[in-house]
């Protein structure tokens, strides 16, 4: 167990990778994604005061809410700020994590974009490193389940799809192939909802017969406090018993 001790999910190394935006230029769908939405990215960050080669990228969904933000910063700043807000296209499963193959859940917890996929079934999408540390004590230890994107299209057994069209994800595609290559790690936090005091509580009241569920939500709220607070991504590991631990709790 050892290892999950070590995890700093959010002190990652970064590698800045100039080359890897051009090669995935080289792929039919991105190539016709940049034609098609690069002016409008581009635009989108400089709204923003963003450079367009110097950034990083935060992407947070809220699963009740069914929103994808995406959060940005210069690499000389401190702090994110939201610059877009897509909509899933469908969901599926409920509120609560993901704990085992073919439970139709998105997940939830903090995660990190691992793979670009410029072939997917589903247009473009890029995977997420679930199961994480975290999810590896608590779910199914034979088959915890896998591969979960965000992707295009609308259709969805535990991922968050953005639109049959296929215009959010070219956006956001690009977005973070960009972040990608300036050497990001681009950080996927999910939340059951907008975790303000109102919602937190009206979770509370809802799944009071489920100590379980209320006790992981209980261990999401201070990361998705500190975030809300500082605007920068906590520190965090992940203890012997699969539980977060912000690096510098709560005041």
């Amino acid at each position: 167990m050892k290892p999950l001790l070590l995890l700093l999910l959010s002190m990652l190394p970064f590698i800045s990778d100039p080359d890897f935006f051009t090669n995935q230029l080289k792929h039919p769908r991105v190539k016709e994604a940049y034609d098609s939405k690069g002016k409008i990215v581009e635009e989108l960050l400089k709204l923003n005061n963003i450079h367009s080669s110097k950034f990083d990228l935060f992407l947070r969904a809220l699963k009740k809410e069914k929103k994808l933000e995406v959060w940005a910063k210069n690499k000389n700043e401190a702090t994110f700020k939201l610059i877009k807000t897509y909509d899933f296209c469908e969901t599926s499963g409920v509120l609560g994590p993901k704990r085992r193959s073919g439970d139709r859940q998105i997940p939830e917890g903090f995660y990190y974009i691992t793979t670009f996929n410029p072939y997917s079934d589903y247009h473009l999408s890029f995977k997420i490193n679930y199961p994480n540390a975290a999810d590896l004590v608590h779910s199914d230890k034979l088959n915890p389940g896998g591969d979960i994107f965000i992707h295009g299209d609308c259709v969805t057994i535990g991922c968050i799809p953005l639109g049959a069209d296929n215009i959010n994800i070219k956006e956001l595609y690009i977005l973070a192939a960009k972040a990608k290559s300036a050497g990001g790690t681009t950080h996927v936090y999910i939340f059951p909802c907008y975790m303000n005091e109102e919602n937190y509580k009206d979770l509370q009241t809802k799944y009071a017969d489920n100590k379980n569920l209320l006790d992981f939500w209980a261990n999401l709220k201070p990361v998705y406090n500190a975030f809300e607070k500082s605007k920068t991504i906590p520190g965090i590991t992940v203890d012997r018993r699969g539980f977060y631990q912000l690096l510098k709790p709560e005041k």
